[in-house]
């Protein structure tokens, strides 16, 4: 920094003569700059004689000649050694102060992942424990007794392995999910997606599980491409319409709204059933299972919707939950840039 200090000033003193006072400040500038990267203060004091001998030496009449007697001198150099130590003391200051936000911004990332393993683990325990409950009982009945349960009772129990086994399978591609994002450091691996193709994937997957699902889908005419983890967007999206499907408790269609709102584009998932508690709304994301949020009692909604905060979370995006006049209404954004 002083080398090309030293240079640009010996360059304007070759074309400006008559005006060398400009080159002191080439030097301040110089000296900001050490300060301002450095740590400590002795390459500022350091640069700051080197620039008080070449600014005698080199630039003050008479030229080429180092004369420490001249009268003022000794005020420069004192208020350039002041001025350096001055910028030295605030930058360091700076910097212990970027420390400080660093590692509290570390802690508390290191809590937040700690609070979505604790909700995680309390959603694993009823969303995962009950279905397995449920298909050893079924199982165990239908080895039992498979000589004389009639055809429709050994129906009702495949079925209901069946059910819970696809169940399972969804809680395990949560899981997953989640474990790819905290695998890459909290943070996802995004592409330009075309919106229509994954509203279209995850409504394919979807109508595979519930063969029955029916969904109105509206959408902008324009075509819309956003940045996201394509696999992630549609595991979101397959979570919160399945939940208005099974835990609405209504023969209407869910309702997929899609609005392009300028810095990002958001999905509505909205159902006409029986709404949400309004005591449940503040913690509907925690992960926390509550029979409240289920139409029955082993299929909460807790890990679903506690991953698909996360999800969204880790795009740079928001989502929200609230009751209209005939149901409820999930929403999430995601930025456009």
């Amino acid at each position: 920094m002083l080398t090309f200090a030293t240079g640009l000033a010996f360059l304007f003193f070759h074309f400006v003569k008559n005006n060398t006072a400009n080159i002191a400040l080439i030097y301040i500038l110089a000296l900001i700059l050490i300060a301002r990267w450095t740590t400590g203060y002795l390459y500022g004091i350091i640069s700051s004689l080197f620039c008080v001998i070449f600014i005698n030496g080199f630039f003050t009449y008479p030229f080429f000649e180092i004369n420490f007697t001249m009268s003022g001198y000794p005020v420069t150099f004192v208020c350039m050694l002041i001025f350096t130590i001055t910028i030295c003391a605030m930058t360091t200051k700076l910097a212990r102060q970027d420390e400080m936000i660093a590692e509290r911004e570390r802690k508390l990332h290191e809590a937040e992942n700690e609070r979505i393993r604790a909700n995680l683990l309390r959603a694993v325990s009823h969303d995962l424990r009950t279905p397995l409950t449920s298909i050893i009982g079924s199982s165990a009945s239908y080895i039992e007794n498979h000589a004389e349960l009639t055809s429709d009772e050994k129906l009702e129990l495949i079925t209901s392995i069946h059910d819970d086994s696809n169940w399972l399978l969804n809680m395990v591609e949560n899981l997953l999910s989640v474990t790819r994002i905290h695998g890459g450091g909290h943070t996802v691996a995004k592409e330009m997606e075309l919106v229509e193709e994954v509203v279209s994937e995850a409504i394919v997957r979807l109508e595979k599980r519930l063969p029955d699902a029916s969904v109105n889908v509206s959408a902008p005419d324009e075509m819309l491409m956003i940045p996201m983890d394509f696999m992630l967007i549609e595991q979101v999206l397959i979570n919160l319409l399945e939940n208005a499907l099974v835990h609405s408790e209504s023969d209407k269609p869910v309702e997929l709204l899609i609005t392009d709102d300028g810095p990002a584009v958001t999905f509505h998932v909205i159902d006409h059933g029986k709404g949400i508690k309004t005591s449940a709304l503040p913690d509907i994301f925690s992960g926390k299972y509550d029979s409240a949020l289920a139409s029955d009692t082993k299929r909460g909604m807790g890990i679903g919707l506690s991953i698909c905060q996360t999800i969204v979370q880790a795009h740079g995006g928001t989502i929200t939950a609230q009751n209209h006049e005939n149901g409820a209404e999930f929403a999430f954004s995601l930025p456009i840039k």
